[in-house]
C-alpha cells in the first residue's frame, strides 16, 4: 500500500498546543536543554538520550515509588540484560489507585443492558477486601493469581488486589474453552483462580490443573449460583475480610507481575512474563503521551480479559481518567449498541478494531446521524491494520473532527512500535508515529535500514518493557531464540512493515509473528 499524499484529518492549533505531550516537549526542553521542536525531533532524542527520556517519563507522569532509582540503566548496551531503574521499589496497583475519593473509577455495561459503576474510595475497598482473601489463602509475592473472566470489574478488582501484593496476574477471556484455558494455566500454576458461572469447565478445569487451592465464583449471567458447585469455592462476595486497610507491597521494578500469552496456532502458547515497571512506565507513556488521556476523559475500549489492551483500558485508571468496560460481541449481534453506550456514556476515547468498522459501514450505520458523538474527540484502532476505506468511514459517518489513531499493540512488548500522535496529521492507513523511547527501524535481510521500502519490523535499542522471559524457561534463552536470533541485539517482531518518509509506519499483515503463535 502506497502513503497517502495528503492527509485526512489535522489538528487544530488548539489542540495541539493543549495536548500532553506538547507539555511533556516543553518539559525536556527546560529540563535536559532538547533541541526539540516537532515529534520527529522529539522521537530522534528520546532515543538517542534513553536515560534522560525515561527519567523524564518517569517524573512527568507522576510515577509513584518508595524508593527512588539509584541508576535508570544498567548494561544499557545490552538487548536482553538491560536493567532500568535499578534500586527503585514500586507497586503497579498503587500507581492505578493512588487517592479514595467520589470520583468514577469505573463504569460497566453489556449486551443484556446491565449497568454499574464504582467510584475510586469503592473500588480501593474492594481491592483492599480481595486483597484479603488472597493473603488469608496464602498467596504470597510471586505466586500466580488466574483470571477466567468476562470484561467485567471483578476482573480489574482481581488483578490490582493481585497486584497490590505481589502476586503475578494472568487472565483468559470467558468465552476461551477449557482446553484453551488449560493450555495456558495449567504452565503458569496458578493457586488461586477467579471465574464466573460456566460451573462445568471451571470444574473441569480445576481437575486438570492441580495447582488451584482456591476458586472465587462471580455469579454474573447465573446470579444463583453457589459456591459449593465447584471444587474450594467461595463467593467473590465472601472472598476477604471487609473494611480492611489497603497496603501495597513496595517491589522492584523488574518484578514480575502479568503473564499474557501468545495465540497458540502453531504449538503450545508462549507465556510471556511482564514486569511491573516496565508495564506500567510504557502504558503512562502511551496514555498520557500518545492518547492524550486525562482526568477528565471517559476511556471505552472494545477487548477481552485475554488481550493486552485489556491491561492498557485498565491502566487508563491511572491517569485518573473513567475507564468503561463493556462485556458483548457487538459485531455479531447489535453494532450499534457500542454508539449508542458511547453517547450515553460521553465516551471520549474509544477504542476499537477495523473488524467493527467494515460492519458499521456494510450494515450502513451512520452513527453521527444516530447519536450524540459530541463527547468523543479519540478513536483508537488496534487488531489488524485498517486499511483507507476504514479511515474514510470514520471522518464520514463517524466524527469529521476525531483523532484517529492506528496502533500497533503488541502481547510481547506492552507497548506499541507504531501509535498515535495527537499533535501530528492522519494519514490513512497509516500509522502516525514511532513510539517515543522506541527505536524502531525496518531492516532488510542483511540488517540494514530501510526507509519507503518494505522490510522487517525491529527495535535496535533496549526499552523498559522487554519481557523478563517466558514462564517456565530457563532465563532469556527462549526469548533470545524467538525474538534476537535474527538481528543479534535487536528485538524482531516478526512482522512486515515499511517507515515512510514522513515517519509513519505501515504493517503489512504476517500470520507468523512470533509472539503471536
Amino acid at each position: 500500500m502506497e502513503p497517502a499524499a495528503q492527509p485526512i484529518w489535522t489538528p487544530s492549533p488548539e489542540r495541539a498546543r493543549n495536548a500532553a505531550l506538547t507539555r511533556f516537549s516543553h518539559y525536556v526542553q527546560e529540563r535536559y536543554k532538547a533541541p526539540v521542536h516537532d515529534y520527529a525531533s522529539l522521537h530522534r532524542w528520546s532515543v538517542e538520550f534513553p536515560e534522560h527520556f525515561w527519567n523524564a517519563v518517569w517524573d512527568f507522569c507522576e510515577i509513584r515509588s518508595s524508593q527512588n532509582a539509584q541508576l535508570t540503566i544498567e548494561d544499557g548496551a545490552r538487548m536482553p540484560g538491560a536493567k532500568w531503574f535499578v534500586g527503585a521499589l514500586l507497586n503497579y496497583a498503587e500507581n492505578l489507585i493512588p487517592v479514595s475519593d467520589d470520583s468514577i473509577a469505573i463504569i460497566f455495561r453489556n449486551e443484556a443492558g446491565q449497568r454499574r459503576e464504582l467510584t475510586r474510595r469503592e473500588l480501593r475497598s474492594e481491592v483492599a477486601r480481595v486483597a484479603d482473601g488472597l493473603k488469608q489463602a496464602g498467596v504470597k509475592m510471586g505466586d500466580r493469581v488466574a483470571g477466567y473472566l468476562p470484561n467485567i470489574p471483578e476482573a480489574v478488582i482481581a488483578m490490582l488486589a493481585t497486584t497490590s501484593i505481589g502476586a503475578i496476574w494472568s487472565s483468559c477471556p470467558a468465552e476461551f474453552d477449557v482446553s484453551a484455558v488449560t493450555d495456558r494455566f495449567g504452565q503458569i500454576e496458578p493457586r488461586v483462580l477467579f471465574a464466573t458461572d460456566s460451573l462445568p469447565s471451571v470444574a473441569a478445569m480445576c481437575k486438570q490443573i492441580s495447582s488451584i487451592e482456591r476458586v472465587v465464583l462471580v455469579p454474573y449471567l447465573n446470579t444463583d449460583a453457589k459456591a459449593d458447585q465447584v471444587p474450594h469455592g467461595v463467593l467473590f462476595s465472601e472472598f476477604g475480610r471487609p473494611d480492611q486497610p489497603l497496603t501495597f507491597t513496595q517491589l522492584p521494578f523488574e518484578q514480575p507481575a502479568f503473564i499474557v500469552y501468545s495465540s497458540g496456532k502453531t504449538g503450545a502458547p508462549k507465556c510471556i512474563v511482564h514486569s511491573a515497571g516496565g508495564a506500567l512506565i510504557q502504558q503512562k507513556k502511551e496514555n498520557m503521551l500518545h492518547s492524550d488521556l486525562g482526568a477528565e476523559d471517559r476511556y471505552l475500549h472494545v477487548t477481552t480479559c485475554g488481550s493486552a489492551m485489556w491491561n492498557t483500558l485498565a491502566s487508563g485508571l491511572a491517569t485518573g481518567a473513567t475507564i468503561v468496560l463493556f462485556d458483548g460481541t457487538p459485531s455479531q449481534s447489535d453494532p450499534k449498541i457500542l454508539w449508542r453506550m458511547a453517547a450515553e456514556e460521553r465516551v471520549t476515547i474509544f477504542g476499537t478494531d477495523p473488524e467493527f468498522l467494515t460492519t458499521c459501514e456494510q450494515l450502513g450505520l451512520r452513527p453521527r446521524e444516530e447519536f450524540d458523538l459530541s463527547a468523543l474527540r479519540t478513536v483508537l484502532l488496534t487488531g489488524a491494520p485498517p486499511g483507507p476505506t476504514h479511515y474514510r468511514y470514520v471522518y464520514r459517518d463517524v466524527h469529521p473532527d476525531i483523532h484517529l489513531a492506528s496502533l500497533s499493540d503488541s502481547t510481547d512488548l506492552m507497548t506499541c512500535l507504531g501509535t498515535g500522535c495527537p499533535t501530528l496529521p492522519v494519514y490513512e492507513g497509516e500509522m502516525q508515529a514511532l513510539g517515543l523511547g522506541m527505536k524502531v527501524q525496518v531492516f532488510d535481510a542483511a540488517g540494514k535500514a530501510l526507509i519507503g521500502q518494505q522490510g522487517e519490523l525491529v527495535c535496535s535499542q533496549p526499552f523498559p518493557s522487554l519481557p523478563e522471559g517466558f514462564w517456565g524457561d530457563a532465563p532469556t534463552d527462549a526469548l533470545v531464540t524467538t525474538y534476537f536470533s535474527r538481528y543479534p541485539n535487536v528485538w524482531w517482531h516478526g512482522e512486515l512493515a515499511t517507515i515512510t518518509p514522513r515517519g509513519g509506519l505501515i504493517v503489512h499483515d504476517r500470520p507468523e509473528s512470533p509472539g503471536r503463535n
